[in-house]
């Protein structure tokens, strides 16, 4: 089975922030990174070129073969602000009829506007994803 394309890396996360054109999409991508920070307690990391991940865990595909992933992370799209809820979305359909305008797939949030968004409702999905996770995958 191929290799996952988004690996944490040592990219310059700062740097990252510093580049995004759009300044709306930056301050929001840095509100939702240092949010991130606060729930996880852990340091950002890019994953890829243009993710902001926080923590990690290991699974195990069905080939057998090892491979790691961010718990939760921040993207600045052009279209939307993408936010990683890796748990997926079934538990959260009361947090999500309070956070405000959205979109959502199978694990990313969309938000095209952050100051429209209830940012304590989003503070508590990704706590509980994050503490779902760390729960099936422990260190």
């Amino acid at each position: 089975m191929a290799e996952n394309k988004t690996k944490a890396n040592s990219g310059d996360v700062a740097a990252f922030l510093a580049g995004i054109e759009n300044n709306r999409r930056a301050t929001e991508t840095k509100a939702v990174a240092d949010l991130m920070q606060k729930v996880t307690g852990c340091v950002p990391q890019m994953w890829g070129d243009s993710i902001i991940g926080f923590d990690s865990y290991q699974y195990l595909r069905k080939d057998g073969s090892r491979h790691s992933f961010m718990m939760t992370g921040v993207a600045p799209r052009k279209a939307a602000l993408t936010i990683y809820i890796m748990p997926g979305f079934a538990a959260y359909q009361d947090q999500l009829a309070r956070l405000g305008p959205h979109r959502h797939s199978s694990s990313c949030l969309y938000i095209t506007r952050l100051d429209r968004t209830d940012l304590a409702v989003l503070e508590s999905i990704i706590a509980d994803s994050v503490r779902a996770m760390r729960a099936k995958y422990p260190k």
